[in-house]
């Protein structure tokens, strides 16, 4: 009798843990603290809407291809490639320039319809990254938890889901930014609503496009988003296994050229291991790094500014010691 009562008793908390699960998909002002302490454990109910968009590539099959919808998808990748590298990583995460609020705001927006949370999270996280860099602490290091781990199984898990405490004072002051990161389900929505109803009406405007509403949604949103988070991902994962190493860090950073290219340079990830702060990764003249060309662009415009330069003391490779972010 005693073992039914305790199951009656348990179930009321189970449901009440199912519900805040679900409501963390739309609102993430309040994390389980206990539950951040976990961090080995893949939290299934928060994670179903991942799961769904990758189930959700299926449904080309469904709408059909065309020229429109690969197109969109393709841009949609380039922005916000750009935006999640730009901006989410070389400022927010590392302020290797400097740029007005709207701008800032305008590519916090841009980042979080990726689906990769929101800019403090993904600035807190990174930033702990380069603390504690293929040490136990590092929570997507390769060497500690093993490649797949690395790559997208801490974004699973209970205690990824929180932005890191203390790490981010200089970007918690901004309410815009702290909404993006409350509410990270915002943006992709108004971008996934605004693909729907542009589809729609090329597809009664222009209908020799041969595209639709359903048809946008699918290939710009779902397929665009679920191959810019895992060509995001292999920085954490493969860019600590496979490449070169011209400088001898303190963790086990490469420099490749394949993941240089479908991340806008951020395959050079020895090289940013070597001196996170500067705003190119590229450090020779061959290591191609669109980020930073469209980072020049930016300045060009007067957008941006004070772009931080690589020292000439880093530039030859030598072996020397790693530079890591401030605790």
């Amino acid at each position: 009798m005693t073992g039914a009562g305790d199951s009656k008793l348990r179930a009321p908390g189970r449901l009440r843990a199912f519900l805040n699960a679900i409501r963390l998909w739309f609102d993430n002002s309040r994390f389980d603290d206990e539950a951040t302490e976990d961090g080995k454990r893949v939290d299934w109910v928060r994670c179903i809407p991942f799961i769904a968009l990758h189930l959700a590539c299926g449904f080309a099959f469904v709408v059909g291809v065309s020229a429109t919808a690969v197109f969109v998808a393709v841009a949609l990748y380039a922005l916000r490639m750009f935006a999640i590298t730009g901006f989410y990583h070389r400022y927010f995460s590392h302020r290797s320039f400097r740029t007005s609020r709207p701008v800032q705001f305008l590519f916090a927006f841009v980042g979080a319809t990726s689906v990769q949370r929101g800019p403090l999270w993904w600035a807190g996280h990174h930033r702990n990254h380069h603390r504690y860099s293929d040490e136990p602490n590092d929570v997507h290091s390769p060497r500690q938890h093993g490649t797949l781990w690395s790559h997208m199984g801490w974004f699973m898990s209970r205690a990824g889901f929180a932005t890191p405490k203390g790490t981010v004072p200089d970007l918690e002051r901004y309410p815009e930014l702290r909404f993006l990161d409350r509410f990270d389900v915002f943006a992709p929505a108004v971008l996934a609503l605004a693909l729907y109803f542009g589809g729609e009406a090329l597809a009664r405007s222009y209908p020799h496009l041969g595209t639709s509403g359903w048809q946008l949604v699918v290939w710009g949103f779902v397929i665009s988003t679920v191959v810019l988070f895992h060509a995001t991902c292999t920085i954490n994962s493969l860019s600590h296994v496979f490449g070169k190493r011209r400088y001898a860090t303190t963790d086990d950073s490469r420099n490749n050229l394949w993941l240089a290219l479908v991340t806008f340079g951020e395959g050079w990830h020895n090289n940013h291991h070597r001196y996170p702060h500067s705003v190119r990764q590229g450090f020779a003249w061959w290591e191609v790094d669109f980020t930073y060309y469209g980072l020049r662009a930016l300045a060009a415009c007067r957008l941006i500014s004070d772009l931080k330069p690589v020292p000439e003391s880093v530039y030859p490779g030598e072996a020397l010691p790693a530079d890591r972010e401030p605790g």
